[in-house]
């Protein structure tokens, strides 16, 4: 006679369970306390996020004529009020575009992306990474300027803070997408450094760094506005002095948030 077997009899040759593989959260987190360590142990990162700028902000302030009230359509307001937005931004595109490409790069470079792609990590995994450490340095390196330019030299503070706070949200994840992919794409530390030039001194022109944006021509203005830098400023000045920001210079900054995040994670390379 035959015997059925039942479904919860024991087989000697079951399988055995597949592996699990850990949950995002805790990989995330490692590897992203891992960057920070080795982000700290480097101090190149930390002078130019946060030392370079406090020193041009010192320097700048240390200008006596650059504390005097000059605009007369917003009267206080001092060459050093209107030059904090643009350091701010200043701030941003050196970490975005000096600091992360390169760090990512010199990884491809030295075979450490090769290890990590057996792992099951992940590119996401690896660009968030960087993502929530740079934009760490630059909420940090964002407080000490406001601090140090209140402090020291009597900056008033965004009348419009809530505005300010959205603005530099979307500042720091638009100029941070455009580091990514660089990095996302970049053989080698010397060219990730070498896009991150290129892209750096056009994007400052355009911020109004040699040229407000408002002694443009209009030409000149129209292409500042839409650039993630000049976008940026706008929104960070308008909110600065009181007013909403923009929503065209809002949604400018976000769509380049998405758009070379998006690009990014699909154009990643291991090697």
């Amino acid at each position: 006679m035959a015997i059925s077997s039942s479904p919860h009899s024991s087989s000697p040759h079951r399988a055995a369970p597949a592996p699990t593989r850990p949950s995002a959260p805790p990989v995330l987190r490692r590897l992203t306390l891992t960057e920070l360590r080795l982000f700290a142990r480097e101090r190149v990162g930390l002078f130019w996020g946060i030392g370079f700028p406090i020193v041009l902000l010192i320097i700048f302030g240390s200008i006596p004529g650059f504390r005097d009230p000059v605009n007369k359509a917003v009267p206080g307001v001092s060459v050093l009020d209107a030059y904090v937005p643009v350091l701010i931004a200043f701030v941003l595109a050196m970490l975005a575009l000096n600091v992360l490409p390169a760090t990512l790069a010199g990884y491809r470079e030295k075979g450490v992306l090769r290890r990590l792609a057996l792992t099951p990590v992940g590119p996401r995994r690896v660009l968030a990474a960087q993502l929530i450490l740079c934009t760490g340095m630059s909420v940090i390196t964002l407080v000490l300027i406001l601090a140090v330019a209140r402090i020291a030299y009597h900056v008033p503070l965004p009348r419009q803070a809530a505005g300010f706070a959205l603005a530099a949200a979307l500042a720091i994840l638009a100029l941070l997408s455009i580091g990514l992919l660089y990095a996302a794409v970049a053989a080698t530390g010397k060219a990730a450094n070498a896009l991150g030039a290129i892209t750096f001194f056009p994007l400052m022109f355009f911020a109004g760094l040699w040229l407000p944006i408002a002694d443009m021509p209009a030409v000149l203005r129209h292409i500042s506005h839409a650039t993630p830098l000049g976008a940026a400023v706008q929104a960070l000045q308008d909110s600065w002095l009181g007013q909403w920001p923009h929503p065209i210079q809002l949604l400018t900054l976000a769509a380049y948030a998405v758009a070379f995040a998006v690009a990014a994670a699909r154009l990643f390379r291991w090697e």
